[in-house]
């Protein structure tokens, strides 16, 4: 017996091995071999790699379906899914990669308004997709991906109704254009109330463009350029669904549906937020974060045409009901019969949106498109008793043509905007305000050598009240060596200001508006340099940017909260100006660890004559003097389980000048620091795919270390002579940190 056991030992093995099945091919990229490229199924221990000639065999393989995943250093993951039988030996042939040099074959085009590869964009732009906000933190919507971008900055507005905007460069989101897929339809009012209803299930990449970007983009691209690229309908799954919770009582979750009806590729999805619960940390008497119901419903078609002219139509209608107060005007639903009480002191905000937003290319047989956007916005609204409805419509239409004469790449542009704003205040207390903007541009990318690209660019807009505006720029890119590039951009900008949807401090607390004289245009003129590396380490390999940035701006309109009880506004007779230098290192270990490092200095003052007529300088509030974030991403294959740490750091901020009431119900001697200490925030996430479900599981903490501004966002909350809210002294605006403290959250993903 003891004789027979080797044998059968021997022959339990060969039948093993008759069972298993075995995968070869030949990883490959531009007609080359790829050597040494990483062969895996994915959620197994089985891989290989390839030889020198790029071919590659995968043995003792058991009966099942899997996902092969080819990837190798420099090159797009190679995924297909292949199903083996006992036994059997399957020849894929070539799989062919395609070059990816940490992105900078990925197309983009809010730079010059036309696709090009991000490494070959004379305008820097960078990228965020949608896969890596999944993968590294899961955000939301799109204000809580801003995290992840250097440089960028989630600004609230209020300290009750949380309301917020984008801060790029140190300015106020006003300055800030956010578009959809190119077209503009987040200004004014929407850049305060609307940004949320921008889901992340929508998002296809995020492209931003720091600086001014008045020449293609009109006003409000003074601080610079944020493009929601949405997804394409044809390369989504046909059914998913996203949903997760958080410690907070948060839900937020989407349901999204991708047939192909003939030749149309379609997208149509569902996407909601919900919190109703009451939190009080701090004992300001108000809740620490805004609860809310948000709905939004979402359609994108694509019509596959002869040529593959583009023709595409996006809609989104966005409902949203967000409150909070003191907690007796938050519990049980109380708010539905507060609103709008002169006792209980609370805001609440109701916001219907609708948007209709594409591109057409015509059928001519001149190459012309058209991008277009119609929006609509209402808000009807309390702050305590104070009762603020606006709505406000906007229609845009860019017709381009783009021309190729030799080594120069043309585009002209004829652009047209109308916009109507109302609202119940002294702003349009005669009359609607209306607005119709007609612009013209032109750019020319002019290849000079082959290292050498010049962008000039120049527009022309009319305005009823203000009549032509112009704003050129010229911009640079010289390619030092194949890994090294240089780009230099100069222009000015403009920005038309709608002051009632910008400040949010002349509705939100007690304070009275007075407009000191006509507001004009403010101007800026800027200049930046960017110097873009790609190195080696070891078999490993990084970018490494460093930038350096300065705008000067005439025109200013600058707040002034130095009368108690009032809101001063007119043009500074002054200036004022931001510089900073900002350091950016994305690396890609040959292991699965990607990491992203980004710092950011900045400058930000405003200088003005004070009361005897001498100029002072001070720093612009919120707009931080330092900043950092670091992304952390592990993969470990064998598990399919992804580690994602996240830290955001933020430096000193100058705040504005509040006191706060002592127990004799008089105003301190001493105001609140006028700076604000840096802080830390940590994110950590844990994602397991599920392949064979077609699952992503994921959960994390967010705001790790439990930190709190140490000061209430609120100023005046604690007046002994009033009730709370309601005292002439109260202010909602000394919001600088976060509110709500540690959060653990988990949601799953699925797809069919």
């Amino acid at each position: 017996m003891k004789a027979c056991l080797p044998l059968l030992l021997t022959l339990t093995v060969i039948c093993a091995r008759a069972q298993t099945g075995t995968l070869s091919g030949k990883a490959v990229a531009g007609g080359e071999p790829v050597p040494y490229a990483s062969i895996a199924l994915e959620g197994t221990s089985l891989g290989v790699a390839s030889g020198e000639d790029g071919f590659f065999e995968l043995p003792g393989i058991p009966p099942g379906t899997y996902r092969l995943v080819i990837s190798a250093l420099g090159y797009h993951s190679w995924e297909q899914e292949v199903q083996l039988g006992a036994g059997q030996k399957l020849e894929l042939g070539a799989a062919r990669l395609e070059a990816n040099i940490l992105n900078l074959q990925e197309a983009v085009v809010t730079g010059t308004m036309k696709k090009t590869f991000l490494k070959d964009s004379p305008v820097k732009v960078e990228v965020i997709s949608g896969r890596y906000l999944e993968q590294q933190s899961s955000p939301a919507t799109l204000i809580e991906s801003m995290a992840l971008i250097n440089g960028a900055q989630e600004v609230v507005a209020c300290g009750v109704c949380g309301t917020n905007n984008i801060s790029l460069n140190g300015l106020p989101g006003a300055y800030t254009a956010v578009l959809m897929d190119g077209s503009p339809i987040y200004g004014n009012l929407a850049a305060v109330y609307g940004l949320n209803g921008i889901p992340r299930s929508i998002i296809e990449r995020i492209e931003v463009i720091r600086g001014p970007s008045s020449t293609l983009y009109g006003s409000e691209a003074v601080a610079g350029v944020i493009n929601v690229i949405t997804k394409h309908p044809g390369e989504q799954p046909l059914l998913s669904a996203d949903i997760m919770g958080t410690t907070n009582g948060e839900s937020f979750g989407n349901l999204a549906f991708a047939p192909r009806l003939g030749k149309w590729r379609t997208l149509t999805g569902v996407d909601y937020g919900y919190t109703d619960k009451y939190s009080d940390k701090n004992g300001d008497g108000f809740g620490d974060f805004v609860n809310l119901n948000r709905l939004s419903f979402f359609t994108k078609w694509e019509l596959e045409r002869e040529g593959g002219r583009e023709f595409s139509i996006f809609g989104k209608f966005y409902s949203e009901s967000r409150r909070n107060g003191v907690e007796e005007y938050v519990r049980d639903g109380a708010w539905r019969r507060l609103r709008g009480s002169g006792d209980v002191y609370g805001e609440s905000i109701f916001t219907r949106r609708g948007e209709l937003f594409g591109a057409y290319e015509l059928p001519a047989g001149l190459p012309l498109k058209l991008d277009y956007s119609l929006s609509y916005h209402y808000q009807d609204s309390y702050y305590g008793a104070d009762f603020y409805e606006a709505e406000q419509a906007i229609a845009f239409a860019n017709l381009t043509y783009p021309l190729e004469v030799r080594r120069h790449s043309l585009l002209f542009g004829l652009t047209s905007r109308w916009q109507s704003y109302d609202d119940n205040t002294v702003a349009t207390a005669r009359e609607p305000s209306c607005q119709f903007i007609p612009g013209v541009f032109v750019q020319d990318e002019w290849a000079v050598a082959d290292q050498l690209t010049l962008l000039s660019g120049a527009r022309l807009d009319h305005y009823g009240a203000h009549g032509l505006i112009f704003a050129p720029r010229l911009n640079l890119k010289y390619s030092i060596s194949d890994w090294t590039s240089l780009r230099l951009n100069g222009g000015t900008g403009f920005r038309i200001v709608n002051l009632f949807t910008e400040d949010h401090a002349f509705i939100s607390g007690q304070r009275e508006v007075v407009i000191e004289e006509s507001l004009q245009p403010e101007r800026s003129y800027n200049a930046a340099a960017n110097l873009h590396h790609i190195y080696t380490l070891g078999n490993s390999q990084g970018t490494m940017d460093i930038d350096v940035f300065f705008t000067h701006f005439t025109n200013k309109i600058i707040p002034d909260y130095s009368v108690p009880g009032q809101i001063l506004y007119s043009n500074t007779e002054g200036h004022a100006r931001t510089a900073g230098l900002s350091l950016s290192l994305s690396h890609q270990f040959r292991f699965p660890l990607s990491a992203q490092l980004g710092f950011n200095w900045q400058r930000a003052t405003q200088t003005e004559p004070d009361a005897d007529g001498q100029f002072q300088t001070r720093l612009i509030e919120f707009a931080q003097q330092w900043s950092g974030v670091g992304a952390f991403n592990y993969n470990w294959k064998k598990t399919g389980i992804t580690f994602a740490y996240t830290l955001n750091v933020s430096g000193p901020m100058a705040l504005p000048e509040t006191f706060d009431f002592g127990p004799d119900g008089q105003l301190l001697p001493a105001s609140r620091p006028t700076e604000s200490d840096p802080f830390l925030i940590h994110a950590l996430q844990v994602s397991k795919a599920v392949p064979a479900w077609k699952l992503d599981l994921y959960g994390g903490v967010q705001n790790l270390l439990d930190y709190r501004q140490p000061f209430s966002p609120l100023v005046g909350y604690n007046d002994p002579n009033a009730r709370a809210g309601f005292s002439q002294n109260f202010d909602t605006s000394y919001a600088y940190g976060p509110m709500q403290g540690r959060e653990f959250y988990l949601g799953l993903r699925w797809s069919l």
